[in-house]
């Protein structure tokens, strides 16, 4: 199977199975001398983790994180960074009746349409569980980028379902389970507990965002950062949109308000999401994704089984009834990954270089 490394000069190996003894990854190119250890890398673990609060999976994995190589004395080394996830509490009996049966809406079918083999137990390696290693990764990169540029990278949740959330304080994104950028979630929990009992589940959009961006990463034709951004959300589980800035708002602007105006004081807005012409501007990279309804869910549904015959499946275990829920730690990761990849790229290219212009500030005051 290939299609497991993520980048360029910083990469990224994923391995492992949802069900397997362990999940990890092996990060390569990390430049040498950062202080590095594992409490630097559980924290972000400790908020994608399973089993934190009655609306996500009950399944209760510690995600403790080991880093078996690449640092020494508490320092990078410049070697690769081995990181390894046990999983403990696995429950593969749950499994056992559909294993010669398609779940509608996940990779089942078209998995073992390739590989002609598939391990049906919580969705083997096509499983988000997989997504801790991307986490872990991007605790790494999230910690080169703040040293060296200031760079800090935060999710929130934009829409659960049918809600919409207002926005009205990073700072409360912290204190809930949604990842919700609102004081009262008094909403959407009442919401989230009469999906769980219909048995159904929801979708969900996030905003992802970068600040403190430095000027000038990526390409101009098909190393565009926003290309790189795209394809890594769309990496993630379940996301089925991308929209970048303005997004499909830009279909409705005209070009008298879409396009940024820029004055010594800085950019008058921030249609573009940070990146024109495939380069980052410096200001904050604005990432809008979609995630589709969990497809695991006790509500029967018609299939196949590996025979070709018609079956009806309920897919029993532990699921996330919206999977949007953990997600904003998983795409920060991602959006750090792809913004450290394209700086170390810019400095091997471009790191002497010096226009004779200084930044102009993000957003004008």
């Amino acid at each position: 199977m290939s299609g497991n490394t993520f980048g360029t000069l910083f990469t990224v190996t994923n391995f492992g199975e949802s069900h397997g003894p362990a999940i990890g990854c092996v990060i390569d190119g990390c430049p040498p001398g950062m202080a590095l250890s594992e409490a630097d890398i559980q924290h972000d673990l400790d908020r994608r983790r399973p089993g934190t609060s009655k609306f996500v999976t009950q399944r209760n994995e510690p995600d403790a994180v080991e880093i078996l190589s690449g640092v020494y004395e508490g320092r990078t080394t410049g070697t690769p960074i081995a990181l390894l996830i046990r999983n403990t509490d696995q429950r593969s009996k749950d499994y056992s009746n559909i294993a010669q049966s398609f779940r509608p809406g996940h990779a089942d079918y078209a998995y073992f349409q390739k590989y002609g083999i598939r391990d049906p137990r919580g969705g083997g390696r096509s499983s988000a569980r997989l997504t801790a290693p991307t986490v872990a990764a991007g605790a790494v990169a999230k910690k080169w980028l703040k040293e060296k540029f200031g760079t800090e990278f935060r999710a929130c949740m934009t829409q659960v379902g049918e809600l919409s959330l207002p926005f009205e304080s990073w700072e409360h994104v912290r204190n809930n389970p949604f990842f919700a950028p609102v004081a009262d979630v008094s909403r959407y929990e009442e919401y989230m507990d009469a999906l769980r009992k219909s048995g159904d589940s929801c979708g969900a959009a996030l905003r992802v965002q970068a600040s403190g961006m430095p000027v000038g990463l990526g390409q101009p034709l098909y190393d565009r950062l926003d290309a790189d951004v795209a394809y890594a959300m769309m990496g993630l589980n379940a996301v089925k949109a991308v929209e970048i800035g303005a997004g499909f708002d830009s279909v409705v602007q005209r070009g008298t308000t879409h396009g940024d105006s820029l004055s010594p004081g800085g950019f008058r807005s921030n249609n573009a999401g940070g990146i024109v012409g495939g380069i980052s501007t410096g200001q904050d990279l604005e990432v809008r994704i979609a995630i589709k309804p969990t497809s695991s869910i006790i509500t029967p549904r018609e299939s196949i089984d590996t025979q070709g015959q018609s079956t009806e499946v309920i897919t029993k275990g532990r699921h996330d009834p919206c999977v949007g829920i953990r997600a904003a730690p998983i795409a920060e990761a991602l959006l750090a990954l792809v913004v450290m990849d394209h700086a170390l790229r810019h400095r091997a290219q471009c790191g002497d270089v010096d226009s004779g212009l200084a930044p102009i500030p993000a957003a004008a005051p």
